[in-house]
């Protein structure tokens, strides 16, 4: 099972190169894993008729009792028939809708073949976490599939309206899967209805949690509004997705859970209610319709709630009749979908208004769409027939409750046989006054898949009995009555054929008034859930621009007050509440009198930041607050800290700089005196208030620290330096996360920065062909040499031509030469060195980012990319790759980022020690080091072109251009 699930997702990995080599020929090959996957449950097929299952299992997360459980028993091997089965026939018809030059057709076939993947995982699954991971992952794949054409803005609005309301129901299901887990004391789907929790409130509300998520998914009222907008997919997606797979995921679901919790109150009048209703209003609906793929897309509302109805009811013969009308359903609903893209492949219209015709110049075409609507109107002998007949019977000898249920269900089957009718006479027959409708031969290929899909229907209608062993297995997990259904195609006279007959002619007489019907329906038409969702949306958005205008005031002050604010109400609530400062030891001053000095230094740079004006002396001493602090991590024997500390504040403070190129020299912000006394008080007592806190935290600790025992840990693996060794082996996961949220932060204000494409080392050499702004000198130079009168000139840096003579800096030039190579050298020792000495691949990182910032500031942005060729994302990616790698690489010992050790010895060299958690930490360096080399190229680079283009455009217009940068910038171009 897991093999076969693997293989979809690796080879939709591998989709482009085999579109781009075969065309549309390679849907052949990506038919194979699914095919694979048919003919595997086949071989299983007596097994688990026979009421056995197979299963796999797998401890994904021990401590919470959450594992990856695989198992197939009757009811997941009707689905994995259904899944594998109509997806490989659905891929080789794409073969044949699809040209070679349909834009993005690798993208397209990579996401319907892992949509498979995980569909199939999703039936299989026996664990309520992993059901739900896979639930996810069919959500995102249809969001991609329905969004396909994202050039169209109907598309984009589909996909987004399908992912907003399937999302947001798992999101329900989830939390009713995690209270259902908690009560049942496991997540194993098999072992809770095996032995169901105790009925109470928590159950209940788990319950109703869980069909909002069935149900959203497969669109039941009120949430079927995204299902008809859907078809803005290409065909073969509605075929597939909207026919045999995701909207039979929230189905399945039903009928997977019923067998345990049908009995719970809140289970049958929301199942009951709602599927009924969504019967009859999709039916409805469709009778009024022109497109023929939203007449079969309100079809399948309608038979979705049909479905869902016989899955919930909770006795065994619904939930026979729910099997195999499950399906009859994906027989009958697939190919008429498939049909329907054939002929508006062949037609160039789907309008039933337009076509006229089309039987007698696609025979075969019409002779499956027939023998496929003839199943969906219950027709005899197609198993559709057999399937309503069950239906009936089930829903007449029930109680009370369900023959209420069956009279709306003939009800709705009148409006289904309506509907089917008119689908057919729309499609194919001719009409009077408008001509036939030209179309082209349609090759036997195209028309393959759903004649075979329609075959079956037509072969399992006489033969159902051949499934009744399967079906019934999974039945006959709820009670068996005395007189139990058995499958069938004929079952004499009887009150179920009498129903039957009573639909089909009622459908009949509703097909013959079709003009009065649509007439009736647009009259009494109720605003349609689209519109509804529309206008929620809409009215949403403008109360969000009304709430943020009111909040975002556009005054950083404002914000870091109200934050203040919201922090002092919490935290004088609860130290006034409890008092947590009883017993409490009283805080001491300092260990030594040097903390002392180096904290009032410290707070007296702070306190000077208040006085200052120029916005260049604010950001040295707030620099200088940095460097004490961590000269307060020396004084604390903290090398480690310290030495980060004095990194960040280094790049920090550079950053600033570079940034204050484009900023005015003062602040222009001009603060009244009633402000001022606002904003004292305030920052004094949420100081104060921080120190309280940070006191009492400190002093209520009971247990025993677990430094010692960290000590022990590293020294017991021949390392000392703990810091790093917590860092890259004993929280490597807080070290991974952290890792991830700084390059997401990192992209995300480079992307903000950027409106155009970023600064590369490619785009140098043709700039630098010609002159720059750097290098424009509108007057003459007095004091330098002249023609033959000076020396060459020597060039320090690669790019050093490129400045202009007043902007460069000899000495700078020099000294950023001759270091550049060792801090480098630094940053590796740094790196290697962690294991038993201050550093790591964070402050490696930093100080290889310093060492290309000095080659920036001495030579700009020509020679940050001569030094940095590469692009910063290839450092930031291959970071992550390696943290990442080395965590999945554990899990072969049965736990992420499990650490191997290897101790040897080389000539020359001596013995050696070497770790996964050096890998891990030179992915942190590289990640860190793409991080910092991204900032400085936006912040750096996009501003000197900034600055270059206004100077061009001063001397452009004759003149003389001013000083583009305050001297604070020091010596960068700037």
């Amino acid at each position: 099972m897991t093999a076969l699930i693997v293989c979809h997702f690796l080879l939709a990995a591998f989709t482009r190169p085999l579109v781009q080599r075969l065309g549309t020929r390679a849907f052949l090959v990506l038919a194979l894993p699914p095919a694979a996957t048919t003919c595997w449950a086949l071989t299983q097929w007596d097994t688990v008729a026979s009421g056995s299952s197979v299963t796999w299992s797998w401890n994904w997360i021990p401590a919470y009792d959450v594992s990856l459980g695989l198992r197939l028993d009757a009811l997941a091997e009707l689905m994995v028939l259904l899944a594998a089965g109509v997806g490989t026939l659905v891929l080789l018809y794409c073969a044949s809708y699809f040209t070679d030059d349909t834009p993005q057709l690798a993208g397209f076939a990579g996401n319907l073949l892992a949509f498979t993947g995980a569909m199939l995982a999703l039936v299989l699954a026996d664990d309520l976490i992993s059901l739900y991971v896979f639930w996810e992952l069919t959500t995102v794949f249809s969001y991609l599939l329905i969004g396909h054409n994202s050039e169209h803005r109907h598309s984009r609005r589909s996909a987004l309206q399908a992912l907003t309301v399937t999302t947001f129901g798992g999101l329900a299901m989830l939390v009713g899967f995690l209270i259902i887990g908690q009560a049942a004391g496991t997540y194993r789907i098999s072992a809770i209805l095996a032995d169901p929790p105790r009925t109470g409130i928590a159950l209940s509300v788990a319950v109703v949690l869980i069909l909002c998520g069935a149900l959203s998914k497969s669109a039941i009222w009120p949430f079927s509004l995204w299902l008809p907008n859907a078809m803005a997919a290409p065909t073969p997606v509605s075929a597939y997705l909207h026919a045999a797979a995701m909207v039979k995921a929230g189905v399945y679901l039903v009928a997977r859970l019923a067998p345990g919790f049908a009995d719970v109150p809140a289970w049958r009048p929301v199942v009951m209610v709602l599927g009924t209703a969504t019967m009859l209003l999709g039916g409805w609906r469709a009778l009024r319709l022109n497109d023929l793929k939203l007449v079969l897309a309100y079809g399948t509302v309608s038979q979705l709630g049909f479905l869902t109805l016989l899955a919930g009811v909770g006795n065994r013969d619904a939930a026979l009749a729910a099997a195999v009308m499950i399906l009859a359903h994906a027989l009958f609903k697939a190919p008429l979908f498939l049909v329907t893209g054939i002929v508006d492949h062949a037609a160039g219209t789907r309008d039933l208004r337009r076509l006229s015709g089309v039987g007698r110049a696609l025979p075969h075409v019409c002779a499956v769409a027939v023998l496929a609507a003839a199943s969906m109107a219950a027709l005899p002998p197609l198993l559709g027939f057999a399937a309503k007949e069950a239906a009936f019977d089930a829903l007449l000898h029930g109680d009370t409750a369900d023959r209420w249920a069956l009279g709306i269900t003939v009800a709705g089957s009148m409006l289904t046989f309506a509907y089917t009718v008119r689908f057919v006479w729309g499609a194919f027959l001719r009409k009077p006054g408008i001509s036939d409708t030209p179309v082209h031969r349609v090759g036997w290929a195209f028309l393959t898949p759903p004649a075979l899909l329609a075959a079956c229907g037509l072969v399992l209608g006489p033969g159902v009995g051949w499934t009744e062993g399967l079906l019934s297995a999974y039945a006959d997990t709820f009670p068996v009555p005395a007189h139990p259904y058995h499958l069938a195609l004929w079952h004499g006279f009887g009150t179920a054929l009498l129903l039957s007959a009573v639909a089909t002619v009622g459908g009949a007489v509703l097909f013959a008034r079709r003009v009065a019907v649509s007439r009736l329906s647009r009259r009494i038409a109720w605003p349609t859930a689209d519109s509804v969702f529309g206008h929620l949306l809409l009215g949403l958005e403008r109360l969000s621009l009304q709430i943020t205008g009111f909040v975002q005031r556009g005054s950083l002050s404002v914000y870091l007050a109200t934050t203040l604010l919201v922090m002092l109400a919490g935290q004088l609530t609860v130290l006034g509440v409890d008092r947590p400062w009883n017993g409490a030891v009283a805080p001491r001053l300092w260990d030594v009198p040097l903390q002392g000095a180096v904290a009032a230094l410290t707070c007296a740079a702070a306190l000077l930041c208040l006085t200052v004006s120029r916005r260049m002396k604010a950001v040295v001493l707030a620099g200088l607050t940095g460097y004490g602090t961590a000269l307060l991590f020396v004084v604390q024997g903290a090398p480690d800290l310290a030495l980060t500390q004095f990194c960040v504040e280094t790049v920090s403070m550079i950053v600033f700089v570079l940034v204050l190129r484009r900023m005015p020299v003062h602040f222009q912000e001009s603060v009244s005196s009633w402000r001022r006394a606002v904003r004292i008080p305030v920052a004094l007592l949420a100081a104060a208030t921080l120190s309280v806190v940070v006191w009492v935290s400190a002093a209520a600790r009971t247990a025993k620290p677990a430094g010692a025992l960290m000590v022990e840990e590293a020294a017991h693996h021949g390392l000392k330096d703990v810091v790093a060794t917590i860092l890259v082996d004993l929280r490597a996961w807080d070290t991974m996360g952290e890792s991830a949220v700084l390059a997401a932060a990192a992209i995300g204000v480079t992307s903000l920065i950027y409106l155009h494409r970023r600064a590369e080392g490619a785009a140098a050499p043709p700039e630098r062909q010609g002159h720059t702004a750097w290098s424009v000198t509108t007057g003459r130079l007095t004091g330098l040499p002249q023609g033959d009168e000076g020396a060459p000139e020597r060039s320090w840096l690669a790019a050093g031509a490129t400045l202009a003579p007043e902007h460069r800096s000899v000495v700078f030039e020099v000294v950023a030469r001759l270091l550049f190579h060792p801090i480098l050298v630094l940053s590796v020792y740094l790196l290697f060195c962690a294991e038993n000495m201050p550093g790591g691949g964070f402050v490696g990182g930093l100080v290889a980012g310093v060492a290309l910032i000095t080659r920036y500031l001495a030579g700009g942005r020509f020679e940050l990319a001569e030094a940095a060729p590469l692009q910063p994302g290839l450092f930031t990616g291959l970071g992550l790759f390696l943290s990442t790698g080395v965590a999945l690489l554990g899990l072969t010992e049965g736990t992420v980022l499990h650490a191997w050790t290897h101790n040897g010895h080389l000539p020359l060299v001596g013995d050696y020690h070497f770790g996964t958690p050096v890998v891990f930490d030179f992915g942190v360096y590289l990640l860190v080091l793409g991080v910092v080399l991204d900032i400085v190229r936006a912040l750096g680079a996009k501003v000197d072109r900034q600055i270059e283009r206004a100077a061009a455009a001063e001397q452009a217009a004759g003149t003389r251009p001013g000083p583009s940068a305050p001297p604070e910038a020091g010596g960068a171009p700037g």
